[in-house]
């Protein structure tokens, strides 16, 4: 029975040192993670993710101290990390204490260096952005360091790449998430931007005001042009159209004067004819007006009159003569001696 029992107990311990053995000897590594394998302390080589055998009690995994990592963690993630940093206080260029929280992402690109060169490679990165973060705002002023954030994020981002490149570690991101100035700048800022709202407001409406009235101005100058063209336009219509008319009227009155010369058929009897009818016309027209002051014609009366009474007798010669030649008389027959006279 007790040999029994010892044999129960020797092969117990076997089974379960074979189990140890074997759970030091297998190890399965995650995608995108990697094992750090020393032997007897030192360095022998990196088990990359899958199925790995390592020599137990001789080979064992390097498990890290990192800061927000849990500790003795011996995979060592390959992917993309960020660190959310809390606020810290910094002092701007113009003495103004500003609270500033960031992200940094990095990536290990080197996991020997990684976990060789530094010691806590988490709580590194994190000291290094805080003192690079005071260093780059240090040199602004607090209007630049609100303004300025994408050149505050490369100037971190360049700073912690150089610095971390020794270390395995690529910094590829850094975002500044809030910049917190106290209470009272803040409000002082307000009044400032509000005043400057203002100052923009009379700017853009004085500025508006004047592009109104050169508008105005252009329009009226435009108007005016368009009025005084039109009105040039209409004075030549004017003027060419009272010159046709007056060169019609000539031309009547020529043609008028032509056909009353070849009836009368003296000059002198032509010319007193039309002084006469512009008399006549003149004495109608003073009937017709209600001026009551008194006209004088340099033409007698009586004169006139006579006038008229040749004018008469002319008509009616003329008349006689060219009843005349329309109608001859009807003469006697001529002798053949009076033919010969």
């Amino acid at each position: 029975m007790q040999y029994g029992l010892l044999a129960f107990a020797f092969f117990a311990f076997v089974g379960i040192s074979l189990l140890i053995a074997l759970a030091k000897t297998i190890k399965i590594v995650p995608q995108s993670s990697v094992l750090l394998i020393e032997r007897l302390g030192k360095f022998n080589r990196v088990a990359a993710s899958g199925l790995n055998i390592i020599i137990p009690f001789l080979d064992s995994p390097r498990a890290v101290y990192w800061t927000n990592v849990r500790p003795g963690t011996t995979s060592i993630d390959l992917r993309e990390q960020f660190i959310d940093l809390p606020p810290q206080t910094v002092i701007t260029r113009d003495n103004v204490m500003v609270n500033v929280d960031s992200v940094v992402y990095w990536q290990i690109t080197d996991p020997i260096k990684a976990t060789y060169e530094v010691n806590d490679l988490v709580g590194s990165i994190v000291q290094l952005t805080f003192t690079g973060m005071r260093s780059v705002i240090g040199k602004l002023d607090l209007d630049h360091t609100l303004s300025s954030r994408d050149q505050i994020n490369n100037e971190l981002r360049l700073i912690l790449d150089e610095a971390t490149d020794k270390w395995g570690v690529k910094v590829t991101r850094v975002d500044i998430k809030n910049i917190s100035p106290p209470e009272d700048v803040r409000i002082t800022m307000e009044k400032q931007m509000t005043a400057e709202r203002n100052r923009r407001a009379l700017i853009l409406q004085a500025e508006g005001d004047r592009q109104a009235a050169i508008t105005r101005a252009e329009g009226e100058k435009q108007a005016a042009i368009t009025r005084s063209e039109g009105l040039k336009e209409s004075a030549i219509l004017e003027a060419e159209g009272a010159a046709q008319a007056r060169l019609r009227a000539a031309n009547a009155e020529a043609q008028a004067i032509a056909q009353i010369s070849q009836s009368i058929g003296s000059p002198e009897h032509t010319a007193q004819y039309l002084i006469t009818a512009r008399y006549i016309e003149s004495l109608r027209d003073m009937t017709k007006t209600n001026n009551s002051k008194v006209i004088f014609m340099p033409v007698e009366t009586s004169s006139m009159l006579s006038s008229i009474g040749s004018l008469k007798e002319i008509f009616a010669e003329t008349g006689e003569v060219r009843q005349k030649q329309e109608n001859p008389p009807n003469l006697p027959p001529r002798t053949p001696r009076e033919l010969g006279r």
